[in-house]
Order: C-alpha cells, then structure tokens, then sequence
C-alpha cells in the first residue's frame, strides 16, 4: 500500500507540474495578445498530415507560441521542427513533440534581427542537426 500510494503521488506532482507549465504558457500567450502588434497565424495540415491544425501567437519583438493539435507521433529518433520564413531563407525556431493526443505547446523565441516573420510552417526532421528543413511539410501557413 505504501508504494501504491508513492506511485500515486508521484504521478499526481508530475500531473500539478504539467499542468502548471500549461498555466504558465497560457498566461504568457494571453499576455501577448494584449499587444495590438501581435498576430495569430493559422497553420493547416498538408502532406500527411490534412486534419492537423496549429495556431502560433506571434509577436516580432517578444517573440510567440506555437499550438498544434492532431499531429501523429514520430518514429524514435525523429521530432517536429517549426520554421519561421521571412524574406531570406527559413530558420529553425524549436524542435518539439506530440503528446499522445497529438498536441503540442512550444515557446517560439523572437526572430533575430529586424527582417520580420511572414509565414511558420511545422516538418518532420531527424530530432538533431537540422539548419534547413529537409523532411515533409506537415503543417503550413499561408504569407
């Protein structure tokens, strides 16, 4: 019984963790759409991928989250990457993944420099090492 009840509250303080770090990024993504600057950028599922939805919280100067739904789990060794696109080439803003329900939160630091970010888009890449998108599209906004 005493480790059953171990187990339990283990599980419950990871349980109050999870749900803390969810509060939090919650609080910061409300937080920036109080910035009349801020966008939300709607990202549909292509490839694979066609029921996936996202939405990133986008500000150029603080920076943004990322929220999916629907993506599949990857295979080990493999991860999401969201790219921001501005003007030049895409650069790599996070690597995430899925939950078991195929939702994910990701914090989106803000772009270097002054070139501003017009569209994001979400491939599977191998989960290191990755400068340039090579793996599919999953997930694409329009500019």
């Amino acid at each position: 019984m005493a480790r059953e009840l171990a187990a339990t509250r283990q599980r419950t303080q990871r349980e109050v963790a999870d749900l803390n770090d969810a509060l939090a990024a919650y609080r910061s993504a409300a937080d920036l759409l109080r910035d009349p600057t801020t966008r939300v950028v709607t990202l549909r599922g292509v490839g694979s991928s066609p029921r996936a939805t996202g939405r990133v919280i986008w500000n150029q100067a603080a920076g943004g989250w990322l929220f999916v739904a629907n993506l599949p789990s990857v295979p080990q060794g493999k991860a999401y990457v969201l790219w921001m696109n501005g003007s030049g080439s895409p650069r790599p803003a996070g690597v995430f993944r899925v939950d078991a329900d195929g939702r994910a939160t990701h914090h989106v630091a803000p772009g270097e420099g002054a070139e501003p970010i017009e569209a994001f888009a979400v491939t599977l890449e191998p989960e290191r090492d990755v400068s340039a998108p090579t793996g599919p599209r999953v997930l694409a906004s329009g500019k």
